[in-house]
């Protein structure tokens, strides 16, 4: 089975966010939304057994969700979260998908930062390589203006 077929079907879902990624964004997390205890990528997180869609999250949190057919109600989850006080901000990895609707009637209601450079997703600690797509980041925050940007994140770490 490719990456590609593995990521964008619900067979395999621990694809986990290599740590250079996260060291790019400079960012701290209170949560991550969906999470194996192994490939959490902040102080408390939620795990499938757990089931984050149906929790609270609270404070600025991490969601790397299924790229299956759940992807955009994971989406959903995070735009509401998003909207709630005990929420700051939801920074989302996603594929970039453009051409979906969840794309349009979701993600566009945030921050969509398109991501220069496919990132080389983990399993069990290792690099798997590359999807054969491209990600982004989409952010959800309440008031916060709805635009896109680009993020050349391998040589241009956030500050």
């Amino acid at each position: 089975m490719s990456i590609t077929t593995g990521m964008m079907s619900s067979n395999q879902q621990d694809w986990s966010t290599p740590p250079e990624f996260m060291e790019a964004m400079n960012k701290e997390f209170d949560l991550d939304a969906c999470a194996y205890d192994s490939t959490a990528k902040a102080p408390k997180h939620f795990t499938e057994e757990q089931n984050a869609l149906e929790l609270d999250w609270e404070g600025t949190v991490w969601m790397n969700p299924p790229y299956g057919r759940a992807l955009p109600i994971w989406l959903q989850k995070a735009y509401e979260e998003s909207q709630k006080e005990h929420c700051d901000e939801v920074w989302c990895l996603v594929p970039a998908r453009p051409d979906t609707s969840w794309f349009h009637d979701i993600a566009c209601k945030g921050h969509i930062i398109l991501l220069r450079g496919r990132i080389s997703f983990h399993q069990g600690g290792k690099s798997v390589g590359s999807p054969a797509f491209p990600s982004m980041l989409v952010i959800f925050k309440k008031n916060k203006p709805k635009k896109i940007s680009t993020w050349e994140w391998k040589t241009n770490p956030k500050k």
